[in-house]
């Protein structure tokens, strides 16, 4: 059986150990982007003195339509518990785009969007930097991606088989690193201890990762937990929302004071068209938030949907992102997301240096 196993972790591996390595190690350069982001553009995020009083939503928009281009629209203010971030609205456009916006001075710090660096880790970790067919064919990059990382989770788990050892002695020799002993006996560490310390998390992330891949994947995964996937109907039906609801700036401003007096302990307050949202930072779901929806010419709250009265299928997928991206123990388990995709991207480095050395070895005989 461990023949068998061992010839599945290897033509498994060869074909597809680079593309592996890439997408681990866009990966774990993912982890950590907005603390990367918030460094490299500290202005764009903090504002330069905290005032007693900000100015009102109004007229920061105001001053924020001045330097927007023709066609582009503010969708949405986000305000932070910390009285030192900038306000950041959202822009119709670019795609996920921010204005960020000095609330005590009205000063426009700029546009806050992903940079070409962390686009292209992105693109790399999702599509192999493909773009999607845009006339509907087969998107090959994401298919690559997702057959990749599939077949990744049965190289583990035969890695696994393969190395486990005998007795605790052998498992004890298997968890070191040895670095005074030569160059193959540091490679052979990696490899192996390597993936032992990595694998339950390379697992996790894997097998969280393929529901952005595969349809029937996302189906069955969700099933597990009883949840439908029905993507498209919940995001249609907020769109509706929006567009029925009066872009009336003041009623904004009522709306953020109502629900930020309600909720002192919020960590950010979101206001968009007829919508509004409050993340409290205290789920581990990272994407869990309270909901409401307000008269967009009154600011009346018509209706309020509280995180734990919302439906499974939201809370599954704020879930399965959190757990995929480790933000859901803080800056910790991403500090181990980090490490582990950073070992994930030397496995097949390693394990074609053994390969590739073992050919050698026999060809010399």
């Amino acid at each position: 059986m461990k023949r068998l196993f061992r010839k599945l972790h290897l033509w498994l591996s060869v074909p597809f150990g680079i593309v592996i390595t890439l997408i681990c190690f866009s990966g774990a350069m993912l982890v950590f982007e907005k603390e990367v982001m918030q460094f490299t553009h500290h202005s764009l995020y903090y504002v330069d003195e905290v005032h007693d009083v900000p100015l009102p939503i109004g007229q920061l928009v105001d001053n924020a339509n001045t330097s927007l281009d023709d066609g582009v629209e503010i969708t949405g203010v986000t305000i932070y518990s910390d009285s030192s971030r900038t306000y950041q609205f959202s822009l119709s456009q670019p795609r996920k785009a921010t204005l960020s916006i000095d609330q005590y001075t009205g000063e426009v710090k700029g546009v806050v969007q992903r940079t070409p660096f962390f686009s292209a880790m992105f693109g790399l970790h999702r599509w192999l930097l493909c773009s999607r067919p845009s006339d509907g064919g087969i998107f090959w990059g994401k298919i690559v991606v997702g057959v990749s990382t599939l077949l990744f989770v049965i190289v583990l788990v035969t890695g696994i088989l393969i190395w486990w050892p005998r007795n605790a002695k052998g498992l004890k020799n298997s968890l070191k690193i040895k670095l005074n002993n030569g160059w193959h006996r540091l490679w052979h560490g990696l490899h192996v201890a390597g993936g032992v310390y990595a694998l339950l998390l390379l697992l996790v992330m894997a097998l969280t990762g393929l529901t952005w891949s595969f349809g029937w994947y996302r189906t069955a995964f969700y099933g597990i937990f009883g949840v439908e996937t029905q993507l498209h109907g919940r995001g249609g039906q907020q769109r509706s929302v929006q567009q029925g609801s009066n872009d009336n700036y003041e009623v904004w401003q009522n709306v953020y004071e109502q629900l930020a007096t309600s909720n002192p302990c919020s960590a950010s307050i979101t206001v968009g068209n007829g919508t509004a949202s409050v993340s409290n930072n205290r789920y581990g779901n990272t994407r869990g938030s309270d909901r409401y929806i307000f008269d967009g010419v009154t600011g009346e709250i018509t209706q309020s949907i509280e995180y734990n009265r919302q439906p499974q299928s939201g809370k599954v997928r704020g879930w399965v992102y959190s757990v995929h991206t480790g933000t859901f123990g803080g800056i910790a388990t991403r500090l181990l997301w980090f490490v582990a995709s950073l070992l994930g991207a030397t496995l097949p480095l390693t394990g074609y240096y053994l390969w590739i050395r073992r050919l050698y070895r026999r060809r010399r005989q």
